[in-house]
């Protein structure tokens, strides 16, 4: 192989493992190994630390350097990438509604019911499975050839969602989705995320910003709660956008995001989610129920997705109609 130390470099071995190479510079004097090379070589940081544990990266010609090894202007890096596993996964030929689609990324309409990964329970008929199997052109995630679940909606929620399918896209999904929830993302930057919702009763207020700590409920572990003495910020901006009989079409915008975060600040706050078995409650008015019974899950819908493209760095933004079935509930409580 061909050795240029001044440029990252990709080559293949006999074996099909891809060769990565390159010579620290004055600007990563200091840094980490497993960081820097994350970086130049646009693979996530905990393949990068399996590569390293595996013995595939040698630092300056001595193998199984620590991740956390400070690096020298002139120190040359050397890593061997395995080519991709294939996922143990059934590829479902499940109907997808897509809503862009290139070498690097999808993004679907999520319906409600979809759960997004295998799981213990959901070991079929899951998002997964209709991606590996829609997706011919998947390259490796983490080492292995399957769909990057960078986020996720809940079963029974709706909406925008967005998929990586290359180890690049990956990780740079993944870092806008880290710096939007750690509030490190520059205004009109990284992720955005905008959501409806049916909440019964209303808020009390046209307009608010709910601003709390957040973690595991201290009773029930399933749950989560913003009721807390300690815990991660959690920030959830709202505005009414339709008042209901009994209840209102609720217009929110998340600023972190977390798991249940929008379900379990309106609820905490007294306005839960029509149809919520979780964070809900039964309405006692008759129509509030029908409309409950009616819907079968949670009234909420991911409306809106804005991201920068990974790759070329395109503002992208995707919107998600409502669907039928919510469509079918303001109908009912107008």
């Amino acid at each position: 192989m061909s050795v240029e130390p001044d440029d990252d470099e990709l080559d293949d071995d006999v074996q099909g493992e891809h060769e990565h190479r390159f010579t620290a510079g004055a600007e990563d004097a200091g840094n980490r190994l497993d960081a820097t090379i994350a970086a130049r070589v646009s693979l996530p940081r905990a393949q990068v630390q399996r590569l390293i544990d595996d013995g595939k990266v040698t630092l300056g010609g001595a193998a199984t350097p620590k991740a956390g090894a400070r690096l020298k202007a002139g120190d040359v890096v050397v890593i061997r990438v395995p080519p991709p596993e294939p996922l143990e996964v059934t590829p479902e030929d499940i109907p997808l509604v897509i809503l862009h689609e290139d070498a690097d990324l999808i993004v679907i309409d999520k319906p409600a019911g979809l759960v997004v990964h295998p799981a213990a329970g959901h070991a079929a008929g899951t998002l997964v499975n209709a991606l590996v199997f829609h997706c011919k052109d998947l390259s490796g995630i983490n080492g292995v050839l399957r769909p990057g679940i960078v986020h996720r909606l809940d079963r029974d929620t709706s909406g925008v969602m967005i998929a990586a399918k290359s180890d690049r896209a990956h990780a740079g999904l993944t870092a806008q989705f880290a710096a939007k929830s750690a509030g490190t993302a520059a205004p009109g930057t990284g992720i955005e995320r905008a959501y409806l919702a049916i909440a019964a009763p209303p808020p009390p207020h046209a307009a608010g910003t709910l601003r709390t700590l957040y973690g595991r409920h201290p009773v029930n572990r399933k749950k989560f709660s913003s009721k807390v003495a300690t815990g991660k910020p959690a920030v959830t901006h709202f505005e009414i956008a339709e008042k209901l009989h009994g209840a209102a079409l609720v217009r929110l915008r998340l600023e972190t995001g977390r798991t249940h975060q929008i379900r379990v600040h309106a609820s905490d706050h007294g306005w839960p989610l029509l149809g919520d078995a979780m964070y809900g409650v039964r309405p006692r008015d008759e129509r509030l129920a029908a409309a409950a019974a009616a819907l079968g899950r949670q009234a909420l819908h991911a409306a809106t997705l804005v991201f920068d493209h990974p790759i070329t760095g395109a503002r992208l933004s995707f919107e998600a109609p409502l669907p039928a079935d919510l469509q079918a509930a303001l109908a009912a409580l107008r």
